[in-house]
């Protein structure tokens, strides 16, 4: 009975948008996602929009609903792939379920720092990464920053992967984050981002992990006093679009979307930078406990991980493409 309740409001918005997407003659993007409007992802999906109407003069527009007001990240994909929603920014963790290749950006360590991960992300394994999801319907159009992802917990300091030992972390519906807290020890709990907050609050987890921007925003330093930035990934946000939308648009169309999710790249980014160092100095100053532990300890005991993957020719090869990448 769930499953049907969630394709009838999943038709009932597709119903309505493809609604809304054939009145007047110039074309408008429906674009939904699911951060605060106060997220650098948002103001700079803003500004896509803004530049893409400047580029078309006016003949491709941006509607976008932010907060998850069509749906979960994967309820949004999914009206990406029937062709109801046009746009999206997702989190390369939920992407892995559509796009396989993709959770390889999952990977605990993968990447030395920012820098390196930004050449991967802006050379030829990036544009390898971003047209993988093309037999699903997906098309990625480039990578946003979505800096690195460390714990934070409510009750016990994690100064070493020991300390996750018993304790119940939140993490994204993707298999490689699962893994990855499991192998340090903790228990991985799938929750939905809107939910985090309450479950954080009743004691469904004793902690997640998220980058600084996310944590702040989302006020969950009021219920976490502790934020151990071990930096285990650096797994990037992607904007995708919908093969069924792309396909419809002339080529010409094509080449000025890219160029204002292009713009909205190099924009985004000098955002996140900015916002990280605030929301750092902002829940420091709130009382939460800031940790900088030795990242070894956790970095060996990804090693099972990275194992598991040298079955897989093609995936194994990728991690040591990226891995390669000066």
């Amino acid at each position: 009975m769930a499953k049907k309740f969630k394709y009838f409001c999943l038709s009932a918005i597709a119903f309505l948008l493809w609604g809304c997407n054939n009145m007047g003659t110039s074309k408008t993007i429906k674009l939904a996602h699911g951060l605060d409007v106060n997220h650098s992802v948002h103001k700079a999906l803003v500004k896509m929009g803004e530049d893409l109407a400047q580029l078309s003069a006016g003949k491709l527009t941006v509607e976008i609903y932010p907060n998850q007001q069509l749906g979960t990240e994967r309820q949004i994909m999914e009206l990406l792939q029937i062709g109801s929603l046009d746009m999206t920014k997702v989190s390369a963790a939920t992407l892995e379920n559509f796009a396989p290749k993709t959770k390889v950006l999952g990977l605990p360590y993968l990447f030395r720092d920012r820098e390196h991960s930004f050449k991967v992300f802006d050379g030829p394994i990036g544009q390898e990464l971003l047209n993988d999801g093309k037999k699903y319907w997906l098309k990625g159009l480039g990578f946003y920053d979505a800096g690195s992802r460390s714990f934070y917990t409510k009750e016990k300091v994690v100064e070493h992967p020991d300390d996750l030992k018993g304790q119940k972390i939140r993490v994204m519906p993707s298999v490689t984050a699962m893994e990855m807290v499991r192998g340090f020890g903790g228990s991985p709990t799938p929750i939905s981002w809107g939910e985090l907050y309450t479950s954080l609050q009743q004691g469904v987890v004793d902690g997640a992990e998220n980058n600084p921007p996310s944590f702040y925003l989302s006020k969950h330093y009021e219920i976490c006093k502790y934020y151990s930035l071990n930096e285990h990934t650096f797994s990037p946000d992607v904007v995708i679009v919908g093969t069924q939308f792309w396909d419809r648009l002339t080529q010409e169309e094509q080449g000025w979307l890219q160029r204002a999710v292009d713009k909205s790249v190099i924009y985004q980014r000098e955002l996140w930078a900015k916002a990280e160092a605030e929301a750092l100095e902002a829940i420091q100053k709130s009382g939460v406990q800031i940790i900088r532990p030795d990242k070894i300890p956790f970095s060996e005991r990804t090693d099972q991980l990275y194992e598991k993957y040298q079955s897989d020719e093609a995936l194994y090869a990728l991690i040591q493409q990226i891995r390669a990448v000066n």
